[in-house]
């Protein structure tokens, strides 16, 4: 984001004196959260705050390095189980940040000489991760198999091939045709690698991902995720078979050089896997929300890009429109978050906003109060 834009109107970086449930305090005036990925609304569920409890005070606060160098930890590999068991894979390696584990899945399948075909809207950490494979890189029009299909007919049959995309975008809340995918990957002997940060404990049965939702789960290879939406934690995980993950443990410099995990955040996210599984009604919640919102958003006329999830985006148009649009809402006791190109595409400059199980009617009051001024300033 441009620096000069970012110190004229300090849209970014608000710094927050308070947090409780679905509000936030900024100099002392309350807002409704409305741009938190905490999807399931678990940050604040006594379970998940005792998991995160318990690790700290059986393991300290932190293993102080790489599990290469300091070893790993029993909450580690119990998490990695615990993961693998929920989507169904064999194996599982956890990581300190979503970033490292979506970049991680690109960078340690692939090399020079190998060729990547990337959707062209993936998350900035699957772009770092193919710029540090060295592969060739090969972009398609965004959800589109069409091209993909177009892109592969041009290439050289004999070279490996890896497909990068993601279950859900969050900047649109597109959800990907991954059936049509998988199956281009199959006919084209391609690794086919979905980043289901977005995904993961929002869709499919139980909360399993994008994949499972789509019924082709095992024609995917590999799965990378993020511990800080559904899971309200902090890290990401990689999985796929177990003959992957030893080689990604190997082969990934995001892995081998980054500190580990912490006990608090593992455990966190590990209570959170297990509420997921056992109280099905937060899933619920955040679909009959995000049904409510989404039909408050059309009535009033608003651009949500054909959102299918609960990331839903405002789009206005122009970054003028959008900073005002944010603005307005902030003003009316709503924070959101501004995304402008080159963030998203030019012309799609947009409000990013979000729904969370946690969003209650009183929320919604002040929510639809705040969309209807915006709405009329426009």
């Amino acid at each position: 984001m441009p620096t000069k834009l970012r110190r004229r109107y300090d849209p970014w970086y608000l710094t927050f004196d308070k947090q409780q449930g679905s509000r936030v305090w900024h100099q002392g005036k309350e807002y409704v959260m409305l741009s938190s990925n905490d999807y399931l609304g678990l940050s604040f569920h006594p379970k998940v705050i005792e998991g995160g409890q318990r690790a700290l005070a059986q393991w300290g606060s932190s293993t102080t390095g790489a599990r290469l160098a300091n070893g790993s930890r029993r909450y580690h590999t119990e998490l990695e189980e615990a993961l693998a068991a929920f989507l169904g894979r064999e194996a599982c390696h956890v990581t300190a940040a979503g970033y490292l584990s979506c970049a991680s899945s690109i960078a340690a399948f692939t090399q020079r000489g190998d060729v990547i075909l990337v959707d062209k809207n993936v998350h900035s950490s699957i772009w770092d991760g193919i710029r540090l494979s060295g592969a060739t890189v090969e972009r398609f029009s965004h959800n589109s198999p069409e091209d993909l299909r177009k892109v592969l007919g041009q290439l050289d049959p004999a070279a490996p091939k890896l497909i990068s995309l993601e279950g859900v975008y969050s900047m649109e809340g597109h959800i990907a045709p991954l059936k049509e995918f998988a199956a281009i990957a199959t006919e084209h002997g391609c690794t086919l690698v979905v980043d289901d940060a977005h995904g993961f404990g929002v869709l499919g049965p139980g909360g399993r991902g994008t994949a499972s939702h789509l019924g082709v789960d095992t024609s995917v290879d590999v799965i990378a995720g993020s511990l800080s939406k559904s899971l309200s934690s902090t890290g990401g995980f990689v999985a796929a078979s177990r003959d992957m993950i030893e080689y990604l443990r190997t082969h990934s410099k995001q892995t081998i050089f980054s500190a580990a995990l912490s006990p608090a955040q593992a455990g966190c996210a590990r209570a959170a896997l297990e509420v997921l599984q056992a109280e099905p009604e937060h899933l619920e919640k955040l679909w009959a929300n995000t049904r409510r919102y989404r039909e408050l958003l059309l009535s009033l006329g608003l651009d949500i890009w054909e959102s299918e999830t609960p990331a839903i985006p405002i789009v206005l148009g122009n970054k003028e429109r959008a900073y005002f649009f944010w603005k307005h809402l902030l003003d009316q006791g709503v924070f959101s978050v501004m995304s402008i190109a080159p963030a998203v595409p030019v012309g799609k400059d947009l409000v990013r906003t979000a729904m969370s199980a946690r969003h209650t009617d009183a929320d919604f009051a002040i929510i639809e109060k705040a969309l209807r001024y915006a709405v009329k300033k426009m």
